[in-house]
């Protein structure tokens, strides 16, 4: 009899873990798609917001692959590429910062510091935002309720972060490595704003 139980409810783990391992499949995959679609420089929001949308068709068993991916890029790069241009704007404005507190500039490490935490928040929620992103919706919106959700779910935007470690790290360790760790972030991003959702 327990013989039975065993072998009834060994298929039900193997779909289970299957289920699961095809899901990070698609993440890694999802990673070398955004990756090539950043190579635009500023089509970075766009990529990810792309990535974004597959892994929710994915997640919620709805077809979809690369024509799918290079649709949702299309649609997303119209207004996205503005939103990357000025994030290469704010992180140039940074680094210039962060050059003043090398220098010994009076209040140049202060300075340097918090616009770190700026860049970090800002990276955060154009992540939040490309997590969310359906065709049509305009960038400006999504982020300003992204920009809420970052300080509103501070939980939420720490898990973010730490993705942005990972690759941060991933590149450090072995820069091939940082290229399908990118769909893991936007994994991460998709799953802070469902769990946000559901609270």
């Amino acid at each position: 009899m327990a013989q039975t139980r065993v072998k009834a409810r060994s298929p039900r783990k193997e779909s289970v873990f299957g289920e699961r391992f095809a899901v990070f499949a698609e993440c890694l995959l999802t990673g070398v798609w955004i990756a090539v679609a950043c190579l635009g420089v500023v089509t970075y929001p766009a990529a990810f917001a792309a990535g974004a949308r597959h892994l929710r068709r994915r997640t919620t068993h709805v077809g979809g692959g690369w024509r799918e991916f290079v649709a949702d890029f299309r649609a997303a790069v119209r207004g996205g590429w503005v939103v990357g241009f000025a994030g290469w704007a704010v992180a140039a404005a940074v680094w210039v910062d962060v050059l003043a507190a090398r220098a010994g500039i009076p209040g140049g490490t202060f300075v340097g510091a918090v616009g770190i935490f700026a860049l970090i928040g800002l990276a955060v929620a154009l992540l939040r935002a490309a997590a969310v992103w359906t065709p049509g919706t305009r960038w400006r919106a999504l982020l300003a309720d992204a920009g809420r959700r970052t300080v509103r779910d501070p939980a939420g935007s720490f898990l973010v972060v730490c993705g942005l470690a990972v690759v941060a790290l991933s590149a450090g360790f072995l820069p091939p490595l940082a290229v399908p760790v990118l769909g893991a972030v936007a994994a991460a991003a998709v799953a802070v704003e469902e769990r946000y959702r559901h609270r």
